[in-house]
């Protein structure tokens, strides 16, 4: 799905009205995303503060919990597998389900398996066990991860994609309620591995799901089959022509090299500011939320406060955010919809300097959270959309993996040096700065925006 994509998807979208836009929600696709999207926020907090609090009323150390968090390099580094998930057949599976259907329903008969394992292990007696376990759980949900964002840019044309990331969030944040605290609910009621148990069953709703949707149907073009063919002639040459070392050079060239030579030769130089505009887009919210709850607790609310506004009501909040997202791709277009989510996020950022000034007022921070969490989850569905529009669909696993990986990048860089900033100038100059960070993200966008009104004209040159 080439980039250029965005452009017409942009021009197209204008001419709907916004009660034609709401119903996109009613494609079937997009409403399957909603179950794929709950199938891989299930896992993420199973693996995480899900099971620290059954690690820590368990007795194990604090330390030990801490090094337990290095489970999560996995999501971080899944681009390094995403070639063979985009090239390799599972056996059997892709037989019977297809390319992404086949790897999915895989993944979550591993994740459903290692959920059980650690559900049937003691986190202070057989530690090593549920570290084994974790690592399956997370390598695997990771591998669904990869297969999901493939399926979900395959799946549907250019002008769904933003209703698709909507729905997708919003399954993934009640993923993320039913593993943090639906699971605890269990494990208070009942037990630690009744819960696990549980989340296990839940993992069925994925693999329902699955075995209902279609395998999307994908061709590659005449250009991407030339440049794969071009990139083999150097080992031809080298006189590799047959034997297993052709088999592995072919198909690392294939599977590794031509997502990023397709890359670059589609977009040219301009590759480099899509790529500096994809690591820049959420560096401003990154940013703020990691010094959010420190300075919720610093102000002075309560932990109830910051429960239910903060993380109840903030999620609500989030998923409206989410589908406004998908609505607004369809009713302007890309790239007015991701200009509209870069301003609201650095303007938003703002209303956290005015919460700071007016101290611990419970209406001011409903405000806030609404702010900040609705533009957050609009500009987070718009991003997904831009992010599935930079694929070519011969190589979208490991492209989007690719992109996915890169736009956390900088925020988790920038952000972690936050608290010296808030050290050195307290936090209304924090969220001015945080603020300030989203310049950068508006500033690529309407130099998108241009760039993209100049194609027609440029391509009417000789």
């Amino acid at each position: 799905m080439p980039a250029e994509a965005s452009s017409k998807s942009d021009r197209a979208s204008t001419s709907l009205s916004w009660v034609a836009a709401l119903s996109v929600y009613r494609h079937p696709r997009v409403l399957g995303m909603l179950f794929l999207g709950f199938s891989a926020g299930l896992p993420f907090l199973l693996l995480f503060s899900t099971l620290s609090f059954w690690m820590s009323e368990a007795g194990v150390s604090v330390t030990t919990i801490g090094l337990f968090s290095w489970v999560g390099i996995t999501f971080s580094i899944k681009v390094f597998w995403a070639p063979v998930v985009d090239r390799l057949p599972v056996p059997l599976f892709t037989t019977l389900l297809g390319k992404r259907r086949g790897w999915m329903l895989l993944a979550q008969i591993a994740i459903a398996g290692g959920l059980l394992g650690i559900s049937q292990s003691d986190p202070l007696l057989e530690l090593e066990v549920i570290v084994y376990f974790a690592l399956l759980v997370a390598f695997a949900s990771a591998t669904q991860d990869i297969a999901i964002d493939a399926y979900r840019i395959e799946a549907v044309e250019q002008s769904l994609q933003g209703a698709m990331s909507g729905t997708y969030q919003v399954g993934y944040r009640i993923g993320l309620l039913v593993a943090g605290a639906g699971a605890l609910y269990i494990a208070e009621l009942a037990s630690w591995p009744a819960a696990y148990i549980t989340m296990a069953v839940f993992v069925g709703v994925g693999m329902v799901t699955v075995l209902i949707i279609r395998e999307p149907e994908v061709s590659q073009d005449q250009a991407t089959l030339l440049r794969e063919a071009a990139l083999l002639d150097p080992i031809e040459n080298l006189g590799i022509r047959d034997g297993l070392l052709h088999r592995i050079v072919a198909w690392f060239s294939s599977a590794v090299v031509s997502p990023l030579v397709d890359f670059f030769a589609r977009n040219g130089k301009f590759a480099l500011i899509i790529l500096a505009f994809v690591g820049l887009y959420r560096l401003s919210d990154i940013t703020l939320g990691v010094m959010a709850n420190p300075f919720y607790n610093e102000i002075g609310f309560s932990k109830i406060d910051i429960a239910n506004i903060a993380k109840v009501y903030g999620v609500i909040a989030t998923l409206v955010g989410a589908l406004l997202g998908g609505i607004l791709v369809v009713r302007i277009g890309l790239l007015k919809s991701l200009l509209i989510g870069a301003l609201m996020v650095a303007l938003t950022n703002l209303v956290f300097a005015l919460l700071a000034v007016v101290g611990p007022d419970l209406t001011m921070l409903t405000v806030a959270i609404s702010a900040d969490n609705i533009s957050g989850g609009l500009a987070g569905s718009v991003f997904i959309a831009y992010l599935s529009s930079l694929t070519n669909t011969a190589y979208t696993a490991t492209q989007y993996a690719l992109f996915s990986s890169l736009f956390t990048l900088p925020g988790k860089i920038v952000a972690g040096g936050s608290g010296y900033m808030v050290e050195a100038a307290g936090y209304v100059n924090f969220f001015f700065y945080a603020s300030a960070l989203g310049i950068p993200a508006i500033l690529l966008v309407l130099y998108l925006m241009y760039h993209e009104r100049q194609k027609p004209v440029a391509d009417l040159k000789p």
